[in-house]
């Protein structure tokens, strides 16, 4: 099992877009690395008895949907081994505030109603406070708990900043953080704070990196 990465294994670092059968992998590592998010806890119940079966089913339905979607879904790996995932929504992709119909339905089902409004007034909100019309949106990015603390996050948001730099149709891409270590983590890579926007008994801030031309 690898405990840490040496220069060699930094070496065989690589993002890549993920394939179908990775889906189940990432799906793990996000459910991990966003159990004790504030804002999650807050939209799916943390309180209630069945908090990570609609954790985990919501966040099945988010990367089928991407999927679906042709959004997209980062990797980081060392060798076969993932260590990181980032999930980008395009400004076409014609998911976020406006949902498709099976992917409410679905999340209905899983998630539960009240989780469900919740995530989309969520989105509606940020949606509407957006310094820009046609944006990239960074759904979802973590390194998997037992990896973190390396800069990984780094190479990750650097495969991200790759995907939106290259597209001219885009102003930039925006990101929704509750935490004030990330909020320095996503400075630092030319994110600056848009707004403070609050959902029920959590608040965060709204951050949007222009788009570096190429």
């Amino acid at each position: 099992m690898l405990c840490e990465l040496n220069p060699i294994a930094l070496d065989r670092l690589k993002a890549m877009l993920l394939s179908a059968d990775e889906l189940r992998m990432a799906a793990s590592l996000l459910y991990q690395s966003y159990y004790d998010d504030p804002l999650f806890m807050e939209i799916f119940r943390a309180d209630k008895a069945d908090y990570e079966q609609r954790l985990r089913a919501a966040i099945r339905e988010e990367l089928s949907t991407f999927w679906q979607a042709e959004q997209p879904i980062i990797g980081l790996f060392v060798d076969e081994q993932l260590l990181g995932v980032a999930c980008v929504i395009t400004p076409d992709s014609g998911i976020g505030a406006s949902r498709l119909w099976h992917w409410r339905l679905k999340m209905l089902l899983t998630a539960g109603y009240v989780s469900t409004k919740q995530l989309l007034d969520k989105e509606q909100k940020i949606h509407a406070a957006m310094p820009a019309q046609r944006y990239h949106m960074l759904a979802f990015i973590a390194v998997a708990p037992k990896h973190q603390h390396l800069g990984l996050g780094h190479y990750l948001a650097h495969a991200v900043d790759s995907i939106v730099d290259k597209d001219p149709a885009s102003e930039g891409i925006g990101v929704f953080v509750t935490l004030d270590k990330y909020k320095t983590f996503f400075a630092g890579d030319h994110y600056q704070p848009v707004t403070e926007l609050a959902f029920n008994t959590v608040s965060g801030t709204l951050m949007f990196r222009p788009r570096q031309q190429q």
